[in-house]
């Protein structure tokens, strides 16, 4: 079973995806939560293998929350939800270690399917945060440099090509081209390691 814990301040909105979750084969809502506060405290406890996570909450943001969890459980996924996919607290997120992003219009049908593909190793990157993570790269480079085929597929993203069309114009499956944009998260996260340090330290976590 999938444990998924929903962090949103919106009541009908996370009460909908809960109850969506536990009436679906094979997975269930372990908690649902307005505050970050209140989820960090319960994951001591039944820590989840997912969190969804609203970016615009009350106390502490959907942002420093993402890295907080991810400083206390790094094997959690963290998926953002958002209204607007291009805004600059997406690409916080990711910096912080989010496994990816949703726009909160997504059917949960499709919502699931995709919990089910990041448990797999995927991750989505549209367009606008493909330009912002080149741009990151550009004014400070990674400490693990990317490699020739993931900067490849960086600039096809920022073309606003489809993993099909990437994965078809590389001769690799849809699914290795994923496994490279995870990588490609995973180094903008390593870059932005010291700057979260001071971050947690200054919120004293």
């Amino acid at each position: 079973m999938i444990g998924i814990a929903i962090i949103e301040d919106d009541v009908e909105y996370r009460k909908t995806l809960a109850a969506f979750f536990d009436k679906s084969e094979g997975i269930y809502c372990s908690g649902d939560f307005t505050l970050c506060q209140e989820a960090v405290k319960a994951f001591e406890a039944d820590k989840p293998q997912v969190v969804l996570m609203d970016i615009e909450l009350p106390g502490i943001s959907g942002v420093d929350g993402t890295a907080i969890i991810k400083q206390k459980w790094p094997e959690i996924e963290v998926i953002m939800l958002t209204i607007h996919e291009d805004n600059d607290s997406v690409f916080d997120s990711l910096k912080n270690g989010a496994s990816g992003y949703l726009t909160k219009n997504i059917p949960p049908e499709e919502l699931l399917s995709f919990i089910k593909e990041v448990l797999a190793g995927g991750a989505p990157m549209s367009m606008q945060i493909a330009r912002k993570i080149v741009e990151s790269f550009h004014h400070t480079p990674p400490d693990e440099a990317l490699t020739l085929r993931e900067n490849e597929i960086l600039n096809k993203l920022r073309e606003g090509k489809s993993y099909q069309t990437i994965a078809n114009d590389f001769y690799i499956s849809k699914s290795t081209v994923k496994f490279h944009i995870k990588n490609i998260y995973r180094k903008l996260q390593v870059t932005n390691k010291t700057q979260l340090a001071l971050k947690l330290h200054h919120l004293n976590i």
